[in-house]
């Protein structure tokens, strides 16, 4: 080769290496990190994101933070992928897997300038997850899931949360309704809860229907607005005219080929309309379009016509037991569902159907009021997250203290063990156990406790008492025994918390070479 050099990249291309590129990526994960820290615990503050197009969100939800803001760094965007998996899974605890992934890169940039390989690191880190996975099941409450305290679960997640001006209570007590009336004996069927959000009233006309909502209108303003103990069809295609299924043209050359034209297509939908008539339908839902002449018909008939989508015929058929026929032809009786009423109410100038006490059951709306749509759509946020946790409880191995206790006992479990880990690997696994002391830090410091002397009486409280959290009291904060003050989280979102930002703090650590094209 003579010596010369050969170059493999674009000569645009940007690289970064060894210690530099680390730092880098530990440096932006942390940022994103500091980003959502102020918005942990009952005290944590809100955020406000304003897009290019000047759309406003206020929130304290960490997923929606970090997804509304526009993250470029790739290992940033890794952290934020960790609260979008937080969220996928269990619904909660998107803020405090964010902030730990920081606090985790924290600690490994300590080591890495301590000369620990960061193989040593990862290896390390792995090793505490166990120990904190053991400690998180150690510490999990022994105790029926009762309705009550399925509800505390249900207000520990929205505390701090905007829920405008209805108390966390009533709103716990319409989650857990919610929830037991689709639980089964296989689980929680947590898609067949629907939040409906609609502005123009105070939050605490929030409520829930046993049913499904539907943002539709009749498609004729002669058909009636309620009926009681309808028999209910979906069609899955349009009730039009056919389309010949091949090209062809037709020549006309009178008036009576042309009335004969007509009239044959004016027979068919009358067909169509009078099909629907005859199988004793009261309401039909369309996913498609509905013709001018069937329609008027059906109004004449007393029958209400929707033109909705694919996504309100699943949650149809899970409220009526109706079966989804795939043209109005084939729609038969066996098809049909049934509820006890639609009625179709106006909210300002919007129209929305309540399809209530649906035959089949399985389906029920939280239907979320509020005065501005800032106020419904953090409602709708706090609603979603409570669902997923109470479903997470049920479904995912009960729960555990709130209030920073949990980590606090995962933080002293892991220190216990770290001694019998040899060699360097002992390093990391000892500075996992203190990265897991942000969260009570935090929680301290936003409850306006000194963050430090918190930490040190909660290490305390624990020793002593087997059990300590943070509990917000007045402007300030105290440290007493989450249970008894009905503090309380799923085991789940612990797990997955510790999981996933494990899983990312690791994966930045390792890289060590960052190419990048113009």
């Amino acid at each position: 080769m003579g010596g010369q050099p050969m170059f493999i990249l674009n000569e645009d291309s940007d690289r970064t290496q060894g210690k530099d590129a680390q730092s880098s990526n530990i440096t932006a994960g942390k940022a994103v990190s500091e980003a959502v820290r102020t918005t942990l615990g009952p005290r944590g503050m809100d955020k406000m994101l304003v897009s290019d197009s000047g759309d406003v969100v206020i929130t304290n939800d960490g997923a929606t933070i970090l997804d509304e803001m526009d993250i470029e760094h790739p290992a940033a965007q890794m952290i934020s992928e960790v609260a979008e998996t937080q969220e996928s899974e269990v619904g909660d605890g998107t803020t405090t897997a964010a902030v730990l992934s920081g606090e985790l890169l924290s600690q490994a940039e300590d080591l890495l300038d301590d000369d620990v390989h960061p193989t040593t690191i990862v290896e390390g880190y792995y090793q505490a997850l166990s120990l904190a996975h053991e400690a998180i099941d150690e510490i999990k409450l022994d105790e029926e899931l009762d309705d009550d305290l399925l509800e505390t679960v249900a207000r520990s997640s929205m505390t701090g949360k905007g829920t405008g001006d209805v108390s966390a209570d009533r709103l716990a007590e319409t989650v857990v309704d919610a929830v037991r009336r689709v639980a089964t004996d296989d689980g929680v069927a947590r898609d067949n809860i629907t939040v409906y959000t609609q502005t123009g009233s105070s939050s605490s006309a929030t409520r829930l229907v046993d049913g499904v909502l539907i943002d539709e209108e009749p498609v004729h303003d002669n058909m009636p607005r309620s009926v009681d103990n309808p028999q209910i069809a979906f069609v899955d295609d349009d009730i039009e005219v056919r389309e010949a299924s091949i090209d062809a043209e037709y020549n006309v050359s009178s008036v009576d080929d042309l009335n004969t034209a007509i009239e044959a297509e004016e027979n068919e939908l009358r067909g169509y309309a009078q099909h629907v008539i005859d199988l004793g339908v009261d309401v039909l839902f369309v996913d498609g379009d509905v013709a001018d002449q069937v329609a008027a018909i059906l109004a004449k008939n007393d029958v209400v016509a929707f033109e909705v989508g694919d996504d309100e015929g699943e949650e149809l058929a899970h409220a009526t037991g109706l079966s989804r026929a795939a043209g109005v032809q084939e729609l038969e009786a066996e098809d049909l569902g049934s509820a006890g009423s639609i009625a179709v109410e106006k909210f300002g100038d919007e129209y929305v159907t309540f399809v209530e006490d649906g035959d089949a059951g399985q389906s029920v709306t939280v239907f979320a009021r509020g005065g501005t749509e800032h106020v419904t759509d953090e409602l709708e946020r706090v609603l979603g997250d409570a669902l997923d946790v109470v479903t997470a409880a049920l479904d995912k191995g009960g729960v555990v203290p709130g209030a920073g206790a949990t980590e606090i006992a995962v933080a002293d479990y892991i220190r216990s063990e770290a001694a019998s880990t040899e060699g360097r690997k002992q390093l990391a696994v000892e500075a996992f156990a203190d990265a897991v002391d942000v969260l009570p830090r935090t929680l301290a410091e936003n409850t306006g406790m000194d963050p430090i002397d918190a930490l040190v009486d909660l290490r305390a409280e624990h020793e002593s008492e087997g059990i300590a959290g943070i509990i917000s009291e007045g402007q300030t904060g105290v440290i007493d025994d989450p249970i008894d003050l009905a503090v309380l989280d799923p085991a789940a979102v612990k797990h997955e918390a510790v999981e996933s930002a494990t899983e990312a703090a690791t994966m930045i650590v390792r890289i060590d070479d960052v190419i990048s094209a113009s």
